[in-house]
């Protein structure tokens, strides 16, 4: 029944589909399941795939923090900081104190010829110690010799001290204050300015300027030198070399250009013989002795 005879009596047998005998489709076959070894390489696999699709920006944000800084690299990173500040302020005060920068040329050539001046001093004064020290040694009456050097010294010391009078080569130097402008601490500025100078004797006035004289304003206007007011015009007659006294005050920024700035009159003039002769009483100190006694 379940074959065609044919006039050739051959019998051709066909095949029913699969779905008219009821049967079901083959399943596909699934391989084995995956190792667990297998399993982590492919999530680290995973994860590598997930880094490398991070841009530039994600990954360089995830280097920088949170910051991994280990306590070397903290002490060296406050050293370098504390240098750099350190350099930075000495750039910026020798920056702040070239004032000479836009000086002419004669002025720096005058204040050069100012400091030799003030070294060949100091190399004469040692000198002169020197030979002190030397002619001490060598002579033959010692005592007689250290005689004579302390009487020297006496002498320069009371002029040092106001106590003496003294003259010799210097200068004069006139302030007329007519608009009653000029304060103490302008002429305590010329006091020092003289002083760095090399003068060794001062005056203002009729009192005699040492190592302790101070000056001070007045209510009324003017100014006092050790307590005593003195007059307009303020006269200053200097003790020393003309030649390094009169540029000291001359330089660009000095005492001259400030006073004129201040619209008093200034008046500098070099003389062969300048006397010193007002006088200081000599006090004996209360507590300080000689060490030699």
């Amino acid at each position: 029944m379940g074959t065609d005879e044919t006039p050739g009596g051959e019998n051709r047998g066909k095949e029913l589909p699969a779905e008219v005998h009821g049967a079901k489709p083959a399943e596909p076959v699934q391989g084995p399941a995956p190792e667990p070894d297998e399993q982590q390489d492919k999530q680290h696999d995973r994860q590598q795939d997930e880094q490398a699709s991070l841009s530039g920006r994600q990954r360089l944000a995830e280097g920088l923090w949170p910051p991994r800084v280990t306590r070397p690299q903290l002490i060296v990173a406050l050293l370098l900081f504390v240098l750099g500040l350190g350099l930075a302020i000495q750039v910026r005060s020798n920056n702040d104190s070239s004032a000479l920068r836009g000086a002419r040329q004669e002025d720096l050539v005058r204040i050069l010829d100012e400091l030799d001046d003030r070294t060949e001093r100091l190399e004469s004064e040692k000198q002169r110690l020197e030979d002190q020290r030397t002619g001490l040694e060598n002579s033959s009456d010692q005592a007689e010799e250290a005689r004579k050097q302390t009487v020297e010294k006496e002498r320069q010391l009371g002029i040092l001290a106001g106590t003496v009078a003294a003259q010799g080569p210097g200068i004069t130097l006139t302030i007329d204050d007519k608009k009653g402008s000029v304060e103490a601490d302008m002429l305590l500025d010329a006091i020092q300015e003289l002083r760095a100078a090399g003068a060794e004797a001062i005056q203002i006035n009729d009192v005699r300027v040492v190592a302790n004289t101070y000056l001070s304003d007045t209510d009324s206007g003017g100014v006092r030198v050790d307590g005593r007011k003195v007059g307009k015009p303020y006269r200053f007659k200097v003790i020393g070399k003309p030649q390094d006294l009169e540029p000291a005050l001359n330089i660009p920024g000095g005492v001259v250009q400030t006073l004129e700035k201040e619209q008093a009159t200034v008046t500098v003039t070099r003389a062969e013989k300048i006397v010193v002769d007002a006088l200081r009483a000599a006090k004996r100190p209360d507590y300080a002795r000689s060490s030699s006694q």
